[in-house]
């Protein structure tokens, strides 16, 4: 199993702005196409202004399958327009699992 980390640094007070059109426009495409999200975190500590996405994919293969499909999706690409002024970086990381282990509850 691979683990998709993005993160997008977003202009003072953009957070708000991109979630609510996230909400509107481009969860349902990204879920119904990359399948279901782990997670969205906002940062407290560090550097401010991001989003942190988890997306999990069981290999590079099908995350690019996958991406290329919702880089084709109209109602995705509207999202994307509505959020380009607002995002100032975007990184990107996939991780690997090396072990098994079950997460554990907090």
């Amino acid at each position: 199993m691979l683990l998709e980390q993005r993160t997008y640094t977003l202009v003072p007070g953009g957070v708000a702005e991109y979630l609510r059109l996230y909400a509107e426009f481009g969860r349902e495409s990204q879920e119904r196409i990359l399948g279901k999200m782990l997670g969205c975190y906002t940062t407290e500590v560090g550097m401010l202004n991001q989003l942190v996405y988890f997306w999990p994919f069981e290999s590079l293969q099908q995350r690019s399958e996958r991406r290329a499909e919702l880089m084709a999706d109209e109602r995705f690409k509207v999202f994307r327009s509505k959020v380009r002024h607002l995002l100032v970086r975007q990184e990107n990381q996939i991780l690997r699992q090396e072990i098994g282990l079950e997460p554990r509850a907090l």
